[in-house]
C-alpha cells in the first residue's frame, strides 16, 4: 500500500476515487481510526468536472471549513461508535453514528459502515449512508451516500479521514 495524503486524494476525480475505494480494504482492527482523524471533503458528484470543483477543493482545505472530521471509538475489532466534528467558531460534536464491518452497497466487499440511524439524529441525517476503506496506511476513503426512497443509496460525494496524525 502506497502513501497518500489528503491533498493527493483531493486532486483525484470522482471516478478515480471510486476506483481507489474499490481497491481499498478494511483493517484487521478498526481501532486504528480511534481518536480524531482529520477529515476532508474531496469530490462532489456532478461538480468535479466543472469550474466549481477547484473552488470546492480549495474551500474544503481551509481551516474555516465547517466539517473537521470524525471522532471514533472502537468497541471491538469490527464495531464501535463515532460522531462528526463541526467547527462553527467553536468545535461541536454533532450527529452520532455506530460503526460496523459489513458488505459495501457499492461492490459487496467488506467496508466500515457509519450508521446514522441513531436516536436523536434528525431524519435528514438518518438518510446518510457513509462507508470507509483504508486506501493507504492510516488513510481512509469513503463515499457519502443519500438513501433514496427505495433505500438504495446514491453516492453524493467522496470524503477522507487521515488517521496518520499528519492531518
Amino acid at each position: 500500500m502506497s502513501t497518500l495524503t489528503l491533498d493527493d486524494l483531493s486532486a483525484k476525480s470522482f471516478e478515480e476515487l471510486d476506483a481507489l475505494y474499490r481497491s481499498g480494504s478494511v483493517p484487521a482492527d478498526i481501532g486504528v481510526l480511534d481518536n480524531k482523524p482529520k477529515g476532508r471533503m474531496l469530490a462532489v458528484r456532478g461538480v468535479d468536472k466543472t469550474p466549481l470543483s477547484g473552488l470546492l477543493s480549495l474551500a474544503a482545505k481551509l481551516p474555516v471549513f465547517p466539517w473537521d472530521g470524525k471522532t471514533l471509538t472502537a468497541g471491538d475489532e469490527s464495531s464501535g461508535v463515532g460522531i462528526n466534528r463541526i467547527g462553527l467558531g467553536v468545535t461541536m460534536d454533532w450527529f452520532p453514528f455506530a460503526t460496523r464491518v459489513q458488505p459495501s452497497v457499492i461492490d459487496g466487499a467488506d467496508c466500515i459502515v457509519l450508521d446514522y440511524e441513531q436516536p436523536g439524529n434528525p431524519w435528514f441525517i438518518r438518510k446518510i449512508h457513509d462507508e470507509l476503506r483504508e486506501v493507504a496506511p492510516g488513510m481512509f476513503l469513503g463515499p457519502a451516500m443519500w438513501k433514496r426512497g427505495d433505500n438504495d443509496p446514491a453516492n453524493v460525494l467522496w470524503f477522507a479521514l487521515d488517521a496518520t496524525g499528519n492531518g
